[in-house]
């Protein structure tokens, strides 16, 4: 998380709904040598933001190392982009990036094996309803032997959120007219992912992240 303050004046509650629309992240926990084990994973958020069920191959070292619990992150990325200074039309800037991203810190627990399929059903479904008027795709569609065999190969996991933190980088720290005329250039030269919605967000950001 970026450690000025500025960009930090998001509502726990919006970086919650933000991490849940987006549905995927890096699952980080500390591994035995020293470096962190990552599984990127797809997962389900509740709505009060507290248990994000995620499901794991069993080989995965992550699957293997959580026992009863472990102290684990989730990082959720959102979009990003390089900024040139010469788009802001104000003198003496620098290169920066601008970015959003959403840490969800816990602690992983196993879940009961006969609650994969629902998890499974869950973690689908989020998706297959923003695909309307497609009729969704459920598990019913799987052959039950078929289904049951996949299965056998996967173990659900819920991280049990204690600490949400939110970094939205937007220029803030600029002028308006300087940061809404980075937003015009982002929107047609960015350099990262998802770069208009992140020059939408520089244009009209909520106004707690201006205060």
């Amino acid at each position: 998380m970026h450690p000025n303050p500025m960009f930090r004046r998001v509502p726990q509650a919006t970086s919650l709904e933000f991490a849940r629309a987006q549905g995927f992240g890096q699952m980080m926990i500390n591994g035995p040598d020293g470096l962190p084990l990552v599984a990127h994973v797809p997962f389900v958020l509740d709505a009060a933001g507290a248990v994000a069920g995620f499901h794991l191959v069993r080989s995965n070292p992550i699957a293997r190392a959580v026992g009863q619990g472990v102290p684990a992150r989730l990082v959720v990325q959102g979009p990003h982009s390089y900024v040139s200074p010469d788009w802001y039309d104000v003198p003496q800037q620098v290169p920066t990036w601008n970015y959003v991203a959403v840490h969800l810190s816990g602690e992983i627990r196993p879940c009961a094996p006969d609650a994969l399929l629902a998890q499974l059903d869950q973690i689908s479904a989020q998706f297959e309803e923003r695909l309307a008027p497609k009729r969704p795709w459920t598990t019913t569609k799987m052959d039950p032997p078929v289904m049951q065999g996949m299965m056998r190969q996967i173990l659900p996991f819920a991280l049990h959120v204690t600490q949400v933190d939110g970094t939205w980088k937007l220029g803030q720290n600029k002028p308006d007219a300087a940061r809404v005329a980075a937003a015009g250039q982002m929107a047609q030269n960015g350099i990262g992912s998802n770069v208009a919605d992140l020059a939408a967000m520089m244009q009209s950001p909520p106004a707690d992240q201006l205060d």
